[in-house]
C-alpha cells in the first residue's frame, strides 16, 4: 500500500501542499544526519517517488529507505532505465521509484538477485 509521511511534508512555497491532495507532493524526511527530497505522486495508474540530493544521487540504502517509507515491505518497486530514446534526465542528483498499480510486476528468482 502506498502511503505518504505527511509529517515530512512540505506545506508551504513552491512545492507546498496539505493531505488534502492525498498520496501528492514533496516531503523533506530525514536520514541519518542529512535531508533527502522526495516528490510523490499516484496519478494515472502509477505512485511514483523521486528521490534527490542536492550534491549526488541517492545510494541503494537512501531509496530502500524512502522505499519502505512511502510502500509497505512486500510492495515491489522498481526503478527503470528506459530505451535510450525514452531519456529524459531533468535533475541529475535524483532517482525515482515506480509501481504500476493493479499489475503484478515479474520479479527474477530471489537466488539470482542476491
Amino acid at each position: 500500500m502506498y502511503k505518504v509521511p505527511n509529517e515530512y511534508r512540505i506545506q508551504d512555497g513552491e512545492l507546498g501542499s496539505t493531505d488534502e491532495v492525498g498520496n501528492n507532493g514533496a516531503f523533506l524526511p530525514p536520514y541519518q544526519s542529512f535531508i533527502l527530497r522526495v516528490i510523490a505522486s499516484d496519478g494515472e495508474g502509477w505512485e511514483h517517488g523521486s528521490v534527490a540530493l542536492p550534491d549526488r544521487c541517492p545510494n541503494w540504502c537512501e531509496m530502500c529507505f524512502i522505499k519502505d517509507m512511502f510502500w509497505d515491505a512486500e510492495d515491489v518497486v522498481i526503478q527503470y532505465h528506459l530505451a535510450k530514446s525514452q531519456y529524459v534526465n531533468v535533475h541529475d542528483n535524483c532517482l525515482h521509484l515506480w509501481r504500476h498499480v493493479g499489475v503484478e510486476i515479474p520479479t527474477p528468482p530471489k537466488e539470482l538477485v542476491g
